[in-house]
């Protein structure tokens, strides 16, 4: 974990000022606070500066940034690990190269040397670098397939200027941040922005899987990577039976857990309880000797809390465990800290837990954890695929009482639909029941009951509103059509909910606030990619969800931990606000109706007509509380970033920092 910033003169001349680069770095040295690198390069042609934060993990006293090749002609900053670099470095040798450090990064430089933007197929990480050629003039930007770290970038006054996250841009005195309503649009809807959109104009994410080139002026982005699908009549006959499946399942997984372990400081592990951070501790222990140490969260509230499980799975695996409990009220108190670091608008509080929990690693001296992402995107564990499945069982028979009694099962922890009350279930879940060819005929349910929440906007931002099919915004792959329908499922979850929303805002951002690093083994693309060949059945067996994970694990877990149902994750949102019925201070200040009016976002007397039904009942249903998060979330974006916006302090005098400018103009 780090964190990167720079800018590259395009169009238009600026003086190339190291200080910039202090700027930009102080206002995320949380995400490197150990150690600072700048490199500034300028001449009659060409302007360049790079700045990184280091969160030192690998090579720690030698690997200090930027770090360049043999002569000094290609430099790079990087954030993230590239965890085959002890078998990259000997092939590299072999090739003429010679290593300065013995760090991951080098090998970067090096690969890229050889293959120039090819270098991204050659490894296995989680990264975000940039990479400065000065004799090709040329800028390389490359993101991690499935976007496990984060940058942003923008094009102002003819310079490209990025970073790691935005409040590094805004440090640049060109960018001024400004709310984008078709993306708060989208937000609402999706609960994430469309890639490559975020919440602010002319702010745009780097698309994971994707690389960026900057030279002569132009810049040009390209995928290397997506999620894809094989046609769904190439699944059937499968080509390996489902017990050899189970076992190259678990032999990749034993690999990715082993190769992220490696690291020069200690590295934990988060434990949920369920099904897929169970997986990754049982590996540890099982197939490595490292000392294990696991952190978790537990909840005052019992509906939330897992803790049971977790300590069961903490002794069943002779762990040193950690928990740190989230109330109500605590969640609530430290919301406003939680949007500064995922800096958009979110539909849960559920980044607020975990952000107390990457605390608790790191008051405990880690700076990395294993974590459980991306089981249930890439092996169909969340219920949107059950529901999917049972609405197209349904389908063959729209008149059956008894068939939409099986969605009763799904969503126990939502008022009104575990009732086995068939007339709400048909309402609910009939709309488009028999459009079985439909391309969001998954996701449909979710996204229109999403936009309910969208009435809470001012008659402005309605105005702006999108009145198309929400399917329409998303882009589809070639042979989309002719995946399963699970596949198709899948890939919409994965595109939508994944990059953007899990491993950003509850992910990267909740971890790098604490100076703590997060690596994700079912994220190894060797594990991705194998698990997109399977048949769905292989992955949902019936309405058992992550089935093959399930068996490939069961020799190592408890029976009641391998075969306990999903419980999804999940934080309370209106009781963390309005404690007992009265707001939090923070709340009631930021709602009042003046605050709400200048903002502009929200309808001022939908807003106080919401407040008054929490006052007056004291518990809201799913969407209200959806809309209470977004609502606040987006109060909290505003007056942090656009009304009041104030970044750290510049790195400086006491910060261990390393210098390299280049300024052949002037002859230094």
């Amino acid at each position: 974990m780090c964190g990167i910033t720079g800018t590259l003169n395009l169009t238009e001349r600026h003086p190339i000022d190291p200080a910039d680069m202090r700027r930009m770095l102080g206002a995320i040295r949380y995400r490197g606070p150990d150690q600072f690198g700048v490199y500034a390069f300028e001449d009659e042609r060409s302007g360049v500066a790079l700045g990184n934060a280091r969160l030192s993990i690998i090579d720690l006293g030698g690997g200090q940034q930027p770090i360049s090749n043999e002569d000094g002609t290609v430099w790079i900053v990087f954030n993230g690990e590239i965890f085959n670099y002890i078998e990259l470095r000997p092939e590299i040798e072999k090739l003429g190269h010679r290593f300065q450090t013995d760090s991951d990064t080098e090998v970067i430089v090096h690969l890229y040397e050889e293959y120039g933007p090819d270098c991204v197929q050659h490894l296995n990480g989680q990264f975000v670098f940039a990479i400065w050629d000065e004799r090709a003039r040329s800028l390389f930007i490359a993101r991690d397939r499935v976007g496990i770290r984060p940058l942003h970038y923008t094009i102002q006054q003819g310079a490209l200027i990025f970073a790691s996250e935005m409040k590094a841009l805004f440090a640049d005195r060109r960018v001024n941040p400004e709310i984008d309503p078709k993306v708060l649009d989208q937000i609402f809807t999706y609960w994430s922005p469309i890639k490559p959109n975020t919440i602010f104009k002319n702010v745009r994410t780097l698309p994971p899987g994707h690389w960026l080139l900057a030279q002569n002026g132009d810049v040009h982005i390209e995928p290397y990577w997506q999620p894809s699908f094989p046609p769904a009549s190439e699944l059937l006959p499968p080509k390996m039976s489902f017990d050899e499946a189970a076992a190259q399942l678990r032999e990749l997984l034993v690999d990715a857990t082993q190769i992220r372990l490696r690291a020069d400081v200690p590295v934990g592990a988060y434990l949920s309880g369920g099904l897929d951070s169970s997986t990754i501790t049982a590996l540890i222990r099982h197939y490595t000797g490292n000392r294990l140490e696991t952190f978790s969260i537990a909840f005052s509230d019992e509906a939330y809390d897992e803790s049971a499980f977790q300590l069961q799975m903490a002794q069943h695996l002779g762990t040193d465990h950690h928990i740190v409990t989230a109330t109500h009220e605590e969640i609530g108190e430290i919301f406003p800290e939680v949007i500064w670091h995922t800096e958009t608008p979110i539909m849960r509080t559920s980044p607020a837990p975990l952000y107390l929990l990457s605390r608790l690693v790191q008051q405990h001296n880690f700076k990395v954890v294993l974590t459980g992402e991306g089981s249930d995107e890439f092996l169909a564990g969340y219920n949107i695929f059950k529901e999917a499945k049972i609405r197209r069982f349904w389908a063959r028979q729209p008149q059956s009482e008894i068939r939409p009694l099986l969605l009763s099962k799904l969503y126990g922890y939502i008022g009104g639909l575990s009732e086995g009350n068939t007339a709400y279930l048909e309402k609910f879940f009939g709309k488009g029941l028999t459009d079985v060819s439909a391309a969001d005929y998954s996701h449909a349910i979710r996204w229109r009951n999403n936009q309910r929440t969208r009435r809470i906007f001012s008659p402005d931002l309605q105005s702006q509103m999108s009145s198309a099919n929400p399917i329409e915004a998303i882009p589809l792959p070639a042979g989309f059509a002719n995946w399963h329908p699970q596949s198709r499922a899948q890939y919409l979850e994965i595109t939508l909910f994944l990059g953007e929303y899990l491993l950003s805002s509850q992910g990267d951002r909740m971890a790098a606030a604490n100076s703590v690093e997060g690596r994700v083994p079912f994220l190894d693309h060797r594990v991705i990619e194998f698990a997109n060949t399977l048949p769905p059945h292989y992955k949902l067996r019936g309405l058992n969800e992550k089935y093959i994970l399930k068996q490939a694990m069961r020799d190592l877990l408890p029976e009641n931990i391998w075969n306990r149902p999903k419980r999804p994750y999940r934080a309370p949102i209106h009781r963390s606000f309005f404690p007992n019925g009265k707001p939090l201070d923070w709340v009631a200040e930021i709602l009042q109706p003046d605050k709400v009016a200048e903002a502009g976002y929200f309808n001022v007397t939908a807003v106080a007509a919401l407040t008054r039904k929490i006052e007056r009942l004291g518990t809201l249903g799913e969407t209200d509380d959806m809309t209470l998060a977004g609502l606040l979330s987006t109060m909290l974006v505003h007056q942090q970033f656009v009304s009041d916006f104030t970044p750290l302090p510049p790195i400086g005098g006491g910060d261990d920092i390393k210098e390299v400018v280049k300024c052949i103009e002037y002859g230094v």
